[in-house]
This record gives structure tokens, sequence and C-alpha cells, in this order.
């Protein structure tokens, strides 16, 4: 048999997508799957995973945050979440929670030193992002954010394949060499039949702390034509705020103010209800 290219409208195998999905923890009740993407590395998609996680549990939703980006975990130290702080019994292990609720499983909180690189071959990688939803008991998870590793390699691949995503939400920024990279994203999400639920631009602008204005240190944004093109909508854009690197370094993003991600959580409940 020829390999697979994950092009399944070019393919006359007879598989379905449900044979790949890893299976959920039995003792687990997930409704809704939404994974946070980027193109390449460095452009906050841990932080916006981190923010619209709040979000949902502002409103009211039981949200959970799984941290796919393995060799690069940045999730627990966001939510001030101390490594080795997993507990498990027969049914699998417990997913630590945040100060407000939100449920937290990383790589980051099984070894007992934060510090540690993961220094793993893709496919250990692979299997640890299935365990994590095979293995972990998710308790009534209403909205679960998935930090995706960047790039469109293997365990993008894997994350895929094997979790049920209901969407994508792709985060990027505005210089020109992002924006292409965020097509390649698009195009994968859409060659894996994954629905694009919006992009969300970090380090749009910067607001003058002395007189208000608002300015644009990468030029003007081609977010929106982005979007336009893929048939998608920009669903937030994120200013370069030094709070929000200040939080993350005290493990307290759940005290951001402002309503940043408001539009990008009507989407996610329109889209999804």
């Amino acid at each position: 048999m020829a390999e697979c290219n994950h092009d399944c409208s070019s393919c006359s195998q007879k598989c379905s997508k449900e044979s790949l999905l890893a299976p959920m923890n039995k003792a687990s009740k997930v409704k809704r799957v939404i994974g946070v993407v980027s193109g390449k590395g460095g452009v906050g998609k841990s932080l916006v995973t981190s923010m619209l996680a709040v979000t949902m549990q502002r409103r009211g939703y039981q949200a959970a945050v799984l941290d796919a980006d393995i060799t690069g975990p940045s999730i627990p130290k966001a939510f001030g979440l101390k490594s080795g702080s997993v507990e498990g019994s027969e049914l699998g292990m417990f997913p630590p929670k945040t100060k407000t609720g939100i449920e937290v499983m990383s790589v980051n909180l099984l070894i007992d030193d934060e510090t540690k690189p993961v220094v793993w071959r893709g496919p250990v990688i692979a299997g640890t992002v299935k365990q994590f939803w095979s293995d972990v008991v998710w308790n009534d998870v209403d909205y679960m954010f998935v930090d995706m590793p960047p790039g469109t390699g293997d365990v993008p691949l894997t994350v895929f394949q094997s979790l049920p995503l209901d969407g994508i939400i792709i985060v990027t920024s505005p210089q020109e060499l992002v924006s292409m990279i965020v097509e390649k994203a698009v195009n994968m999400a859409t060659l894996m039949d994954i629905k694009v639920l919006g992009l969300v631009e970090n380090y749009s602008y910067i607001v003058c702390p002395d007189c208000g204005k608002v300015i644009r240190p990468y030029g003007e944004s081609r977010v929106e034509e982005l979007a336009k093109a893929h048939g998608t909508e920009v669903l937030a854009s994120l200013p370069i705020d030094p709070s929000f690197a200040s939080l993350v370094d005290k493990g307290v993003i759940e005290l951001f103010e402002g309503d940043y991600l408001e539009r990008a959580a009507d989407a996610i409940e329109k889209a999804l209800s």
C-alpha cells in the first residue's frame, strides 16, 4: 500500500477518520476540543491558549488545556502550576487544576524538574500526546484547548489525526513571513478536513502610555486580507503589552484584564454550539 499523503479526497482506501482517533479515557467527558495552532514558534500561541481557557472559564464553562507542545511546555508556568503535581489511580492520571478550576495536563507537571529538557524523538512525543487524551481523566470539560507544537510536522499531524478536534484557531503576527507560514497552517487544516474557526493576531500594536497613540511596529497588518482569502475571520488583535509577560512570569495569567478574546469566545460558542 502506498504511503498515506493525508489527503482523503485523493485516496482510494476505505479507512475512516474515526479509526485514527485515540480512545478517550472511559472516565473522561469532554464536549469540545479546539486546537491552537501556529505556523512557527514565538508568536504567542501558549499565551493565546491560556487566555482563551481563562475567558471561557469566566463565562461559566469548565475549561481545560492539553499542552501538546511537549518539547516547549509553558502552560504550567502561566498558571503557576508546579512540576510533580499529577496524581493518579487505576482510572488514570488526574489533571491538576488552576486557581479558578481550569484543568491542565503538561509534560512539565510530570517531571521533577521543570528545567529539564525533553530530549525525545518524534514517535515518543506523539505517543505522549495520545496518552494525555487516553490516560488522563478529564472531568466534564466543556471546552478543551490544545496548545499545539509549532509548524506542520509529525506532532501537529498526530494531534490532527488522533484527537477529535472540532476546529482550530491559528495564531499569527503582522510580519509578512509569518503571514506566509499561516497559509501553510490553513492549508494543512483544509487537507486534514479540520475547521478553521479564525485567526488571532498577536503583537499587533503598541499603545503609547503617555499619549495613547497606537503604534504598529511591524507596519500595517495583512491579517484581514489573509482571513478573507481563506474564508475565515480575525477573532482578535492582541497588543504588545508588558503586563501579559508579567502575569505569565508570576503564574497568574488568570488575572489578566480586558476583553481581548471576547469575540473569539463568541465565535467558539456560535460555531460549536
